[in-house]
């Protein structure tokens, strides 16, 4: 009875082992703990806002810095991607090396013209549509698409609600008329039609973000993360505005 009950414990124990290996596998990201989950999800808001806040400075003064930093940013993506236990993060920051290549090359060198905006935000999206095909690199590459997502969406407010020129502006002036320059904004977007697009394209990235919380992949709380995260920045550029 004894031997059986060892026999016993032991292919317990080797299932709870397998269960655990299987968990933690990059090639089974299915379904995983809460607190991964919301970690995912956090990363990501935190990632969108790394490119606004912390690599605008340093694009400005240091272009070509901030442009080599992505070489760093994939680098470090592989080395953590070769550790199961680190590998969603190498995914996720894999992905958010395309945020940082457009953002270096647009804030860099391209930034007067707000036109080419979504066309260098874009230029991680073939590249992502592949390796989501080939079923690869889900986490990061739909944190990247969530990111362009709320891009695109923040782009089409601009041009629906005439700010480009106010953007083109901005992109030239001096620090003694930028606060003049964002006031003649603040007042476009007060209009009736400026204020009904606001709310209407807040309520889809609030609707997509939520949706994206209600499924068990952890590239979904990426992706719901990077949108979400959106009408965060968003409403921290219009604060400023006000407080301008």
């Amino acid at each position: 009875m004894d031997a059986e009950l060892d026999v016993s414990n032991i292919k317990h124990r080797d299932l709870k082992k397998l269960e655990s290996t299987l968990s933690s596998s990059p090639s089974l990201p299915l379904s995983i703990s809460a607190r991964q989950t919301w970690l995912v999800f956090a990363a990501a808001v935190f990632l969108v806002s790394v490119p606004v806040f912390i690599e605008a400075p340093i694009v400005r003064s240091l272009p070509s810095l901030s442009l080599a930093l992505t070489g760093f940013w994939v680098w470090l993506s592989f080395r953590l991607m070769s550790r199961p236990a680190t590998y969603v993060w190498g995914d996720l920051l894999f992905g958010f090396s395309w945020s940082w290549l457009a953002g270096a090359i647009y804030w860099g060198w391209l930034r007067w013209e707000p036109l080419w905006h979504l066309p260098v935000e874009s230029i991680g999206l073939p590249f992502a549509c592949w390796c989501l095909v080939k079923n690869w690199g889900k986490v990061g590459n739909w944190f990247y698409l969530g990111s362009l997502l709320g891009t695109v969406l923040t782009d089409v407010y601009f041009y629906i609600a005439d700010l480009m020129p106010y953007w083109r502006q901005i992109m030239i002036a001096d620090a003694n008329s930028t606060s003049k320059i964002l006031q003649n904004a603040l007042l476009q977007v007060q209009t009736p039609w400026g204020q009904a697009w606001a709310i209407i394209l807040a309520l889809v990235l609030l609707t997509v973000g939520i949706l994206s919380l209600g499924r068990t992949h952890r590239h979904w709380y990426a992706f719901g993360g990077a949108v979400l995260s959106t009408i965060l920045v968003d409403s921290l550029f219009l604060l400023a505005a006000i407080a301008a």
